[in-house]
């Protein structure tokens, strides 16, 4: 029979914590720079792994359906981030989806590679070590939700969510800032 001993031996580092991450975006120049990068890491309280599915094709044989392995398609990413009084990260976001897609003009850039940037989640230990990271290949944002606003809301540092779509994830392979 097993015994907590057993279980705690087994528990590497006391268990990975969901709170420490640290979020790493390279904004496009036309966007932003250097500070909004710094900023993102500090401000960024909350995201998702990211998520992939293989699709399954079915083969009808004979009264029955034998399941093959189809492509892989990949979850969008988010991200919560806490606004400061500047509005520094939102002003990138919002100037990013604007040189995709101009919200008088409904112009913008049409090469990949001028909007297109790789994004980083690095997983951290307790001591600020990197256990594990993903790396986002072509990022961008596609979806900046309004930030609610609400008298009721007291003792609260604003918070708002971006959606990014990125071409695919490498594991483990970030690097180190």
């Amino acid at each position: 029979m097993a015994s907590i001993t057993d279980f705690k031996a087994r528990l590497k580092g006391g268990g990975a914590r969901a709170n420490q991450f640290k979020v790493h975006m390279n904004f496009p120049a036309f966007a932003g720079g250097s500070e909004e990068t710094t900023e993102m890491s500090f401000l960024c309280s909350a995201t998702t792994t990211p998520g992939s599915n293989i699709a399954e094709v079915p083969i009808a044989f004979r009264g029955r359906t034998l399941y093959v392995a189809g492509d892989r398609t990949f979850d969008t990413w988010s991200t919560t981030v806490l606004n400061d009084t500047d509005f520094k990260i939102y002003r990138a976001v919002e100037a990013w989806l604007n040189g995709i897609n101009n919200l008088e003009t409904n112009e913008g850039f049409v090469k990949p590679s001028d909007y297109q940037t790789d994004g980083y989640i690095y997983h951290l230990a307790r001591d600020g070590s990197t256990i594990k990271s993903w790396t986002f290949k072509g990022v961008f944002p596609t979806a900046l939700p309004g930030i609610a606003l609400d008298y009721s809301t007291n003792d609260a540092v604003e918070t708002f969510d971006v959606t990014w779509r990125y071409q695919w994830f490498e594991q483990d392979t970030a690097p180190t800032i």
